[in-house]
């Protein structure tokens, strides 16, 4: 059988497992306290670019699946944050991960208390995971390492829930990366070759049908051959729109500081001037990432409600 990119990316994360390679991906840190409960051998072979699952907005009571679990220790850390009546699932291909990270979950579910956390063998392209399961789906330096980056996106998109999140580390390249280095198994392993430009990642994010995109962290990372490399954390939305759209008099005013913006259905608002929505653009302009940007006005609404969050749109009407 024809050796596959695939399973050399297995090959090269098994022995990651088992023998620890220092500062192997991004040199990521974590609070002393946010992993206190974490055993140290999930610590040693912790290879990432960021930490998503402190930048996502994490709720107690929450489901997270994480992509490309590796050794557990995100998995480990939304443990904590969604607490008992949480849920949190780790996805990975490499059976040497998986095993250390089982055998990691006992301890870390007796230090806590409580036992929320499951790991599950599956790849990104195709995510053992029932449709819109998932508040929140994080990754930590592992898209890069898949081939088919459109299918991830389309695969994290149908794990989520309707306006779901999902917040993403990864390394991204500032220009294209040239065939001879796609050939590089190490530079795979390393993050390197199967790195997108951060402009294409964006884009393919958004043609899965994210909304509300934001480079919440960047980092260097790596210059191999000329081209350079950034440590990067996005998050991003799921659409979650209704089956009628309807205008029912809402006005929404973007507060500044631009001049004008452009929403990604094409809105586009000058500040300070009403523009009149729709009951699917209501709820997303008073929900996170844009509820602090714009005063919402019209039916049933008073001062301070362009602060609330999208109850706004009432229930039965667009939600």
């Amino acid at each position: 059988m024809e050796r596959t990119r695939r399973d050399d990316v297995v090959e090269f994360y098994a022995e990651a497992a088992r023998e620890p390679m220092e500062r192997l991906c991004c040199a990521s840190s974590y609070d002393d306290d946010a992993v206190a409960h974490i055993p140290r051998e999930v610590l040693d072979i912790s290879y990432g670019c960021g930490s998503p699952v402190l930048m996502a907005g994490l709720a107690a009571g929450q489901t997270l699946v994480d992509l490309g679990s590796g050794g557990g220790i995100d998995c480990f850390i939304a443990a904590r944050v969604v607490g008992e009546r949480g849920r949190v699932v780790g996805v990975d291909m490499t059976d040497d991960m998986l095993e250390k990270a089982a055998r990691a979950a006992e301890r870390v579910a007796s230090n806590l208390g409580y036992d929320v956390v499951e790991f599950r063998k599956g790849f990104l392209e195709g995510v053992p995971v029932e449709d819109s399961a998932a508040d929140v789906v994080t990754s930590n330096c592992v898209v890069n390492l898949a081939e088919d980056k459109r299918r991830v996106f389309a695969e994290i998109y149908r794990i989520l829930k309707g306006r779901g999140r999902f917040c993403i580390s990864d390394v991204v390249s500032e220009g294209d990366v040239p065939e001879r280095m796609r050939s590089d198994r190490r530079l795979w392993g390393e993050c390197i070759s199967g790195a997108l430009r951060e402009d294409e990642f964006l884009s393919i994010a958004r043609e899965a049908g994210f909304y509300g995109l934001e480079v919440l962290s960047r980092a260097p990372y790596r210059e191999v051959e000329g081209v350079r490399f950034n440590s990067v954390t996005v998050s991003g939305f799921k659409s979650a729109r209704s089956p009628e759209c309807v205008y029912r008099g809402h006005r929404a005013i973007y507060l500044g500081p631009f001049s004008s913006v452009a929403d990604d259905d094409g809105h586009t608002y000058e500040a300070g001037v009403p523009v009149e929505i729709c009951t699917d653009t209501l709820a997303r302009l008073t929900a996170p990432p844009y509820r602090a940007m714009f005063s919402i006005t019209g039916p049933d609404r008073g001062p301070g409600d362009e602060n609330e969050d999208p109850a706004a749109c009432k229930p039965g009407e667009c939600c």
